[in-house]
């Protein structure tokens, strides 16, 4: 977040997507189908140079029903048959490359020979010789930090570059990774609901995927127009949900040049500061932000003036008020005094040192959209009150995003990664009971709801707006 600093910004509704690493790579989502999931044989589905381990067989297993549901989705969106890779699929274990066990041309062809260190530490989609290679080290390394889920995501990512190929999207990087990353999303919500013979993808397993995801974006900073850019986490995930909620026709018709993503580049000002400011002064941009925006919004939306809660810190114990009165919470909304309560100490401030300044603005605002509920008379404790308030956090930072506080010597205005912070912290902190009691949502749920108020505004927030 910056401070005392006007920045133009780019549109008020904001359409967006997700991964990195390139040519390319990607991520999944929850409960397999009926009956337990077969490997697939080498014979049947032959990989140069793969051995038997697991990274290997996780591979195999995500590329054959990759085939199968793109022999279907691929026709039911662009209107002609599926032409399978020509060029096959390898294998490279850059900790121990066997050259021998590769053609001439390595992991490309004739007319595009590769070397097959060319693939260490990634994994990717050769256009000029249509084939996929990954290293085995990553999706190790991947599995073991992240869960069994994420290698079959990158295989999923790369095969997106592929479908590209096929359908001649052309565009900037960024339109493309995070293309890429919709069509993982959408082939996820496919195994997900049962339909995948060889890979199973659970619900539960889908919050550590996407923090895993969160490492494959670009470093906050980076520019969006940088020929390999992939997209900022936000951009990323969003691209994902995007493919997971609404299918593969969504990702054709969605990442178009009037695409707009929230990943910025520094200014030479955030460079020194990585677009951080000090932890009181992110509390004073709340305060200096978020009560103001209900003023406005209020209003317009529902026909009456706004009457602001108190906003105020407590260390540690939780006050004697409503059902906070004895738990462990770290956040609330008390309606017998009107205020909006945060934990300091045990929350707010290591958030805002593990991730950065903006989680400062989204943890306040999380009770606060509880306020806003107990105004209108509608819940505060329950599973609906809670996928409200990430809703309409979402719908206030993307007035911060598009420069709504910015005017003037005291404006506040983005930093580079600061939608990102957010998002971290609804991944990491949104589903503790000390955050939210009275839900059972998963991470990736509680982003689809901040993405949904961070793009369409407060419509799909619970509230009537």
């Amino acid at each position: 977040m910056r401070h005392g600093l006007r920045r133009g910004l780019t549109a008020a509704a904001v359409g967006c997507v997700l991964l990195t690493g390139c040519s390319s790579t990607v991520v999944g989502s929850a409960s397999p189908g009926p009956g337990e999931p077969t490997d697939v044989s080498a014979n049947d589905f032959p990989i140069t140079a793969a051995g038997d381990d697991q990274e290997d067989t996780s591979a195999r297993n995500a590329l054959v029903d990759l085939n199968t549901f793109w022999s279907q989705a691929y026709p039911d969106a662009f209107g002609e048959p599926f032409q399978p890779l020509q060029g096959g699929y390898f294998s490279v274990d850059s900790d121990n490359i066997d050259d021998s066990a590769y053609p001439p041309t390595g992991i490309g062809c004739a007319r595009s020979p590769d070397d097959p260190s060319d693939v260490a530490l990634n994994a990717h989609f050769d256009p000029n010789c249509d084939v996929i290679a990954y290293d085995t080290v990553l999706l190790k390394k991947l599995s073991d930090d992240y869960g069994r889920s994420l290698p079959a995501v990158v295989m999923a990512h790369e095969f997106g570059h592929a479908i590209q190929d096929r359908f001649g999207f052309e565009g900037p990087s960024i339109n493309q990774e995070t293309q890429a990353d919709c069509f993982a999303g959408a082939w996820t919500r496919w195994a997900v609901d049962g339909h995948a013979q060889h890979v199973s993808i659970r619900v539960p397993e889908l919050d550590q995927v996407l923090q895993g995801y969160g490492l494959l974006a670009d470093a906050p900073g980076d520019s969006p127009g940088n020929s390999q850019a992939h997209g900022s986490f936000f951009d990323r995930i969003a691209g994902f949900s995007e493919g997971y909620e609404d299918g593969v026709t969504a990702c054709r018709d969605r990442f178009g040049s009037d695409r707009v993503y929230t990943e910025i580049a520094f200014t030479d000002r955030d460079q020194g500061t990585q677009g951080n400011v000090d932890y009181p002064t992110a509390v004073q941009a709340t305060e200096a932000t978020l009560p103001p925006f209900w003023d406005q919004v209020f209003p317009a939306a529902f026909g009456k003036d706004f009457q602001e809660p108190t906003i105020k810190p407590f260390d540690g114990t939780a006050p004697d008020c409503g059902d906070m009165a004895g738990t462990e919470r770290d956040l609330g909304f008390c309606a017998s005094d009107s205020t909006v309560y945060y934990d300091e100490q045990d929350l707010v401030q290591p958030a805002y040192k593990e991730f950065g300044d903006f989680v400062v603005p989204t943890a306040i605002s999380l009770p606060y959209g509880l306020a806003v509920r107990s105004e209108l008379g509608k819940s505060t404790d329950d599973s609906a009150a809670t996928r409200s308030a990430v809703c309409l956090t979402g719908w206030y930072e993307a007035q911060v995003f598009n420069g709504a506080f910015a005017d003037g010597d005291n404006g506040y205005s983005i930093s580079a990664g600061d939608i990102d912070e957010a998002v971290h912290f609804l991944l990491e902190y949104g589903v503790k009971d000390s955050v939210f009691p009275n839900t059972d949502q998963s991470g990736f749920e509680l982003f689809q709801d901040y993405r949904a108020g961070f793009q369409q505004g407060g419509s799909p927030c619970d509230v009537g707006a």
